[in-house]
């Protein structure tokens, strides 16, 4: 499983960025519509999902028991993705519970991928500290619902900027991994001319 992750460093490293500048525009811009956030949540879950749909489907073999949740965690976020695109008025409270539901599936998910990945890296510690961060930004939307729209745009971008930040941390561990492994593989061929 580390090797599959290793080999598609870049597809962490794509997740976190689109994290990071989802979680930017929603910081900047705190006092956009509820149409406009749905919009941007609805396009960075459907990429999110796509992403871990694709590394499911195309991760080889050695992503064995993996397999299943990132098509699980791929599943969930372009389904987030359709129905905000479905509905885009959608109000501040379903948008808030729709969020809170995506995240704590997606931290849960995490959580379970950093425990499978102990054995095999060093590092794992990040998955699961996204995994944490998304499971209590989750338990926090459900607990104050009704805080003011700004006040959750600010939450929002916040939580988007730190789990794009361990994702892209993560990445570039894996990367470092994954060329550590290239070079070892070089290392017993003859020089040819």
């Amino acid at each position: 499983m580390l090797e599959t992750l290793a080999r598609y460093w870049w597809v962490v490293a794509v997740r976190g960025v689109a994290a990071v500048l989802f979680g930017l525009m929603a910081i900047i811009w705190p006092a956009i519509t509820v149409t406009v956030l749905v919009l941007l949540f609805g396009a960075y879950a459907l990429v999110d999902g796509v992403l871990a749909l694709v590394t499911a489907i195309f991760g080889g073999r050695s992503a064995g028991g993996r397999r299943l949740w990132l098509a699980l965690e791929g599943v969930a976020g372009v389904l987030t993705g359709v129905i905000t695109f479905v509905w885009p008025g959608i109000t501040t409270l379903a948008l808030l519970w729709l969020i809170a539901a995506w995240v704590l599936v997606t931290g849960v998910l995490e959580i379970v991928a950093a425990v499978r990945l102990r054995r095999e890296m060093e590092g794992e510690w990040l998955l699961a500290l996204s995994g944490v961060l998304s499971v209590v930004f989750g338990i926090l939307l459900i607990v104050w619902p009704t805080a003011g729209a700004v006040t959750v745009v600010w939450l929002i971008g916040i939580y988007a900027v730190v789990f794009g930040v361990a994702l892209i941390v993560l990445s570039l561990r894996l990367r470092k991994i994954y060329q550590g492994g290239a070079a070892e593989a070089g290392a017993g061929r003859p020089a040819t001319a």
